[in-house]
Parts: structure tokens; sequence; C-alpha cells
């Protein structure tokens, strides 16, 4: 058996399925983490969607930003725009059924324990998955009860009551959160919206570009320099893309390559830490 990683994977379907041929996955022994953001922007977000559905068990998979959207869009909530590209996935005859698999997914997974020497390691190593990260404000215990918490407003049939308060930037600061629906809110945020943070680990939302094109005159930070769990614990990410898989932190594993974008799709095979690439397929 093998576990594989892969990023963002946002409709294109042809660069995964050229991925997992690559890697020779075998979905009867092998287990494919998936780092959000399925869906919206690429070519063929329906394709992508019955695709890890179909795997079943050998698919984990954690929300991202464009999934939880897509799900706004699909009650009516949000309106989708035309740079989403989800016209023909939102007309599926199975739509109705995929939003509900899709909805019943977690915002955070926990990757089996391996023994690494790998960047530096020498002893076994929690492991976890989210499509942004953690909150520095958090402690990993936080961070699973409130993966607990939203994953349940999620699969209940108040979902689109929740999906409805998803939507802001306030509260940025977890300690400002103290109803559920601030809680809500705020670890969504968290877990799927998050690239740098205030030097106090409260969440900014505006900046995207890499650390090293950064001017970092305005008081923030990457949220891995401020997190103390990611000392202890291997974290797994996609949804910054400006990165280009390039951290160096020990423990930090960022997966989202801008396949979308025209980069490419990387996955990442967690007993050795081998990278598998598949550039962009560009003639769509």
């Amino acid at each position: 058996m093998a576990i594989y990683l892969v990023g963002d994977i946002q409709g294109c379907f042809n660069e995964l399925t050229a991925l997992l041929v690559q890697v020779n996955f075998d979905d009867n022994k092998d287990i494919l983490y998936l780092a959000g953001d399925l869906v919206a922007r690429g070519p063929d977000s329906l394709a992508t969607l019955r695709l890890v559905k179909s795997l079943g068990e050998s698919a984990k998979v954690v929300l991202g930003n464009h999934d939880l959207h897509l799900l706004a869009v699909h009650a009516g909530i949000k309106k989708a725009k035309k740079s989403d590209n989800l016209s023909v996935l939102l007309a599926a005859d199975d739509v109705d059924e995929l939003m509900t698999w899709l909805a019943a997914q977690p915002l955070l997974q926990k990757i089996p324990n391996i023994h690494s020497q790998t960047k530096q390691q020498s002893k076994t190593t929690d492991a976890y998955m989210s499509h942004a990260g953690i909150s520095p404000q958090w402690q990993l215990a936080d961070a699973i009860e409130q993966a607990q918490f939203v994953h349940t407003k999620l699969a209940s049939k108040e979902r689109n009551t929740w999906l409805a308060h998803m939507y802001g930037e306030k509260p940025h600061n977890w300690q400002q959160a103290k109803s559920d629906i601030d809680k809500f809110r705020y670890s969504i945020n968290a877990f799927t919206r998050m690239r740098y943070c205030f030097s106090d680990g409260s969440l900014e939302f505006s900046q995207k570009e890499s650390p090293e094109h950064h001017n970092m005159s305005n008081n923030i930070v990457p949220w891995y320099e401020l997190s103390q769990t990611i000392n202890n614990t291997a974290w797994v990410f996609g949804h910054w893309a400006s990165l280009m898989g390039r951290c160096s932190h020990a423990n930090i594993y960022p997966l989202d390559t801008g396949c979308v974008w025209g980069n490419q799709l990387t996955m990442l095979r967690w007993h050795d830490k081998k990278h598998f690439r598949q550039a962009a397929i560009l003639s769509r």
C-alpha cells in the first residue's frame, strides 16, 4: 500500500488522471489524499468530482474554499461567476448526489503515522492535511474540535443555513469568536482561506504572493511561521499556489503548484516524500 497526497486540482481532470497513471495508483490498496479545491476554474470539475467520489474509501478529501463556494452556489446562496466554470457541473443529472457527497467531506484529515528520516526528522510524527493550514491561534486539539464542529453542521439538514453564514472576514481573531456562527465562520476561513497572519496570529486575507516576493513592512507573516503546532506535527496543505511547493519549515508540505494557472499538478508519495508532477495540459 502507498499513500499519495495531491494538491489543488480545480477541475484539471486530465492532469489528475495522468498523475494517477504515472504512479500506478491502485484503488484496491493505495490511498489518495486530496488537499481541497477539487473544482472551479479548470475545464472539468464534473469529471473530477465523479472520479474522486468513485474511489470510495481510497480517497480522503478535505474541503477547500472553492468546494464550499460550489455548495453555496448549488444551494442558491451565491451566484457562480463565469470564471468559476461550473455550468456543466451544476446542470449534471447527478449534481444533487455529488453535492451531498461533497458536503459530507471534512476540513481536516489525519495522515497515518510513518517513521521518516527526511527533512531532518528522526521520529514518528503525527501528520494532518487541511486546505490552507492550521490557525496559529489554535492548538491541535482546537483544530480537531472545530473541524468536527463545521463538519457536523455541513452534514446536517441545516447545511444551507450554515453555508449562508460562512461568508465574511470577521471575526479574524479566534479570541473574538464567541457565538457558534462566529466559530463556524472563523474555522472555515482558517482552514480554507488563510495564507498570512498578523503578528498576534489573527487572519489576514488580502495577500497571496509568496513570502520571497512580499514586502513584510505591513507586519504580516506566513501562518506557518507563527504556528507552534507544526513544531511537532507535520502539515500538508494546498491553497497557496504562489509558494510553488517551496517552504523551508521541516514539517510543512505545500502541494498547490498552480496547475489551473498553467503550471503543474503535484503529488507526494508519503513514505519516501517523493514528488511526482504533471505539467498543465494547455490545449484543452
